[in-house]
């Protein structure tokens, strides 16, 4: 273990899309835990789009960014906390973290199922996706259903987990037409266009001519307009987010069909994840055999060194992405329990 510690700070509120101006890299003496509490030493950590939009206030100016991360501990003033233990907690861009009890969840050891896998499919982006399938949209087997930005992390994890559930057709969008095909070869999409090849309505009507029942929705704007206009009679739209405005600095996307929602008797839902932690050992049971059995695989971006973790932060915005980006510590095992 290091003797020094580092974390990031976002030190300018960004005016459009970030760049690492905004941020600054701060090395400090490595943190003593105080009774009651352990030292982390974080291996792998988070980005994600939600990042952005708390940029714009929500984070602290010249803090430590926060976020999701998995580490050991390594050094504890606690008993219900165990050197060599592994941990999720919330304390983000930093290679060390001190915490509480309170403040983690313990990672359950999977055989064959690598530590990554906690923070994409089996984290908050896994759990992302199957609440919004089960607990909003409740989605019922046979149905069909539309996914944006499918090629993100919560795009293909949501991929994945209607297809285990009995979804009909799958249709997606992506920024690419090689993450197109990646989701049709991979993922279990039936069909997914690249949005910048034309208008959304029209991408859309010829992916699934006869309509969607589930609108998953992690973009807005032109995509929620096309969908809505594809939704069957009471079809559903979950919102999950609208990462096409985080670094926008013009006026928001205005719908022009929101009378079809009342028209076609439509439900459109948000959820926080924060709301749905109880549903995580649910989420394990549902998946883990699956991954062990390599029914399905992980659809990870794993960027090492947290050095690295800026620019995996900004390449995501840009899409540069296939499935969940993770920034894995130099050296980390890849599987749990180790």
């Amino acid at each position: 273990m290091t003797e020094t510690a580092l974390t990031v700070h976002q030190t300018a509120r960004p005016h459009g899309f970030p760049t690492p101006a905004d941020f600054a890299f701060i090395e400090s003496p490595l943190p003593e835990p105080t009774p009651g509490t352990a030292l982390v030493e974080n291996l792998y950590w988070s980005v994600d789009p939600y990042h952005r939009e708390m940029m714009d206030g929500d984070f602290a100016l010249n803090a430590p960014l926060e976020g999701r991360a998995l580490g050991r501990v390594v050094e504890s003033r606690d008993p219900a906390l165990r050197e060599g233990e592994m941990v999720l907690h919330w304390q983000g861009w930093r290679t060390h973290s001190v915490v509480t009890p309170a403040e983690v969840r313990a990672v359950p050891h999977f055989d064959g199922v690598p530590l990554s896998a906690h923070l994409s499919i089996l984290g908050g982006t896994g759990l992302t996706a199957y609440v919004g399938l089960t607990r909003v949209a409740e989605l019922r087997e046979g149905q069909d259903v539309f996914v944006s930005a499918a090629a993100g992390g919560v795009g293909t994890a949501t991929g994945r987990l209607a297809g285990l559930m009995g979804a009909g057709r799958l249709v997606g969008s992506a920024g690419t037409a090689a993450k197109a095909a990646y989701l049709t070869e991979h993922v279990g999409y039936d069909e997914v266009f690249d949005y910048h090849t034309g208008p959304t309505a029209e991408l859309l009507a010829k992916a699934a001519p006869d309509g969607i029942d589930l609108y998953m929705d992690n973009v807005g704007g032109e995509h929620l307009e096309a969908a809505i206009s594809s939704l069957r009679e009471y079809g559903r739209i979950v919102r999950i987010g609208t990462i096409t405005q985080y670094n926008s600095t013009g006026a928001p996307y205005t719908l022009r069909n929101l009378p079809d929602i009342v028209e076609k008797s439509l439900r459109m839902e948000g959820f926080h994840l924060r709301n749905h932690f109880d549903v995580q050992e649910e989420l394990n049971e549902f998946v883990v055999p699956h991954l062990q059995s390599g029914r399905i695989g992980l659809d990870e971006t794993v960027v090492d060194g947290f050095g690295g973790i800026v620019d995996a932060f900004l390449g995501m915005l840009r899409g540069e992405n296939r499935g969940k980006i993770i920034v894995r510590a130099a050296g980390a095992a890849d599987s749990s329990g180790v």
